[in-house]
């Protein structure tokens, strides 16, 4: 059977099965199991097992779990209010001051916890309200804390990067500091823009009124919540980045870290230790189920010689190899909209990596252009997770229309600093390099 034919019945059964709304991980690996034993006969189970083994070898896979229990307990702490007090007393007399600070709130976040969901649950539940009750413009504040929370995957230590050097044997280390600088970047244009907009348009983000600004004594005073999380960042980070810790050690410092600052707030008991462990147990066992799922279809893809179809097929996009960027970049935004992070991971990367390594790309380089467009995919209509996240805390008077309209703007600052990303790849590619060396 032809290659051309054998790729439209694989892809074709992964379709079908997605459709009757089987979950993703058990669609790629039971059919990617069924076309490798046709096409390899029992040998092919041999293979599976051995790279399952290996992957299972893996200290960076420690990671991951330890890094969900620290983004958990970090939750439950009571730092994300210390937080937001202090941002209001700094940042309430700007106009759309209290949206800057939340997104800023959402940077500390994602420093700390590696994941979207939290930065966007705690913010929608403390920061969304409040907002409003000033006079804050809906979609303004709805879209801030979508956009601020998509960065826990992009600004390290990052859960999906991890899941990202696993799959593609990429360093983590130096996603991690490629991380920084796009995260920088896509902060300040949100802030840019949302100051901008506030300035055009007043209403949108009314300052505070003199008589509730707090004078300097109280501004100084509300600093005092900023150091545990800053300590946390800096000591994952630094014992990273200096050299001093692998990712998987820097992670047991930060669960350490949480676990302090979790007492220091006297939030620490049996019972959020109890309930931050099985949180962390079941999203654990879902990543060894994917880490299946994608060593069993990227062995069945290989076998089928799907892979160098797909290759030659980008030959014919116009463009050369920008042109097959580009359209790489559009199949994730697609896919964003429908699909899950871990699951768009599943089925792209296979086919994207021979395509990035044969036009010359740095796979870090690029791995931050596809956690950019998975962070895109989180805010995006119809299934972003960010937006059902949003929903589930907001006050009763926002309406998911409310929530999908309040992204647009956001993604089109965020899709501008991706352009910039690729037009200046120094913005990720500088810190691994200082760090690591070329």
């Amino acid at each position: 059977m032809s290659v051309e034919i054998l790729t439209l019945l694989f892809f074709g059964s992964l379709l079908f099965f997605v459709l009757l709304g089987t979950p993703l991980a058990f669609v790629l690996g039971g059919v990617s199991v069924v076309f490798l034993y046709f096409e390899m006969g029992p040998l092919g189970f041999y293979l599976l097992a051995s790279k399952m083994w290996e992957t299972m070898q893996s200290p960076t896979l420690m990671a991951v779990p330890l890094f969900v229990f620290m983004a958990i307990l970090l939750e439950k702490s009571g730092v994300a209010n210390d937080l937001y007090d202090m941002m209001h007393q700094w940042w309430g007399g700007l106009r759309g001051g209290l949206a800057i600070g939340t997104v800023l709130i959402c940077v500390i976040f994602a420093a700390m916890s590696g994941i979207s969901g939290a930065a966007v649950v705690t913010m929608g539940t403390i920061a969304l309200p409040k907002m409003l009750e000033r006079g804050y413009d809906k979609k303004l504040a709805l879209g801030a804390i979508n956009a601020g929370g998509g960065w826990g995957i992009l600004i390290p230590p990052s859960i999906l990067m991890v899941l990202y050097s696993l799959l593609t044997e990429v360093s983590v280390g130096r996603l991690f500091a490629a991380g920084v600088g796009p995260g920088v970047l896509l902060f300040v244009l949100v802030s840019i823009y949302i100051g901008v907009r506030c300035w055009i348009q007043p209403e949108m983000g009314p300052a505070l009124p003199p008589e509730e600004r707090a004078d300097w004594g109280k501004k100084i005073a509300s600093l005092k919540a900023v150091i545990l999380p800053i300590a946390i960042v800096v000591i994952v980070l630094g014992a990273i980045f200096g050299g001093f810790a692998t990712p998987t050690e820097a992670a047991a410092i930060g669960v350490f870290g949480a676990l302090f600052a979790t007492a220091v707030n006297r939030q620490l008991s049996w019972h959020v230790i109890h309930d931050a462990a099985i949180s962390t147990l079941k999203l654990t066992a879902l990543v060894m189920w994917i880490l299946f799922a994608a060593h069993a279809f990227s062995t069945a893809y290989t076998a089928l010689g799907a892979q160098s179809l797909i290759q030659h097929l980008m030959t014919f996009i116009p463009g050369g190899k920008w042109g097959a960027l580009a359209f790489m970049l559009f199949i994730l935004f697609v896919f964003g909209m429908v699909l899950d992070p871990v699951g768009i991971m599943l089925i792209t990367l296979p086919v994207f990596l021979p395509v990035v390594q044969a036009s010359g790309f740095d796979p870090v380089w690029f791995g931050i252009l596809f956690i950019i467009m998975m962070e895109v995919g989180y805010m995006t209509p119809p299934f972003g997770f960010n937006l059902f996240y949003l929903k589930g805390v907001a006050p009763p008077g926002v309406t998911m229309g409310d929530i999908y309209a309040s992204v647009i703007p956001y993604v089109a600052v965020t899709l501008v600093g991706l352009l910039l990303i690729i037009l200046v790849p120094a913005i990720a590619l500088y810190l691994p390099q200082l760090f690591y060396g070329r």
